[in-house]
């Protein structure tokens, strides 16, 4: 008999084997990986949450001639070495980070790189 009377979280991945259930700020359910928002086709330096979040997924969808970069920074004036996430590679893919920020999100593409990127 459960101590507790409330029922477990869980879900059913993909495979149809239990998983355990992520929830966001909002109560909103969250995959691993994954955000329930998103900012597509950022081509410039740019905030992408002013405050803490988890960078689900960045997706380069022009490769540009240098890489850019992930921040946990609420500023584009703010991006340093010093809060450096990810060095988002100038090659088209998506990149998997599920990663949390505890300042905030900025992208900042790389010379002529477009990115997207899923959040929450």
């Amino acid at each position: 008999m459960p101590q507790n009377a409330m029922a477990a979280t869980v879900a059913k991945n993909q495979s149809n084997q239990q998983s355990t259930m992520l929830l966001d700020a909002t109560q909103g359910l969250v995959t691993n990986g994954s955000g329930t928002l998103n900012k597509l086709a950022i081509s410039t330096a740019t905030v992408v949450k002013a405050a803490a979040g988890r960078v689900g997924s960045v997706i380069v969808t022009t490769a540009g001639s240098t890489a850019g970069s992930v921040s946990d920074v609420a500023t584009t004036g703010g991006v340093a070495s010093g809060n450096l996430v990810f060095s988002i590679p100038n090659t088209v893919g998506v990149y998997k980070l599920d990663f949390p920020c505890t300042t905030g999100i900025t992208i900042t593409p790389g010379t002529s790189q477009v990115i997207s990127v899923s959040y929450i």
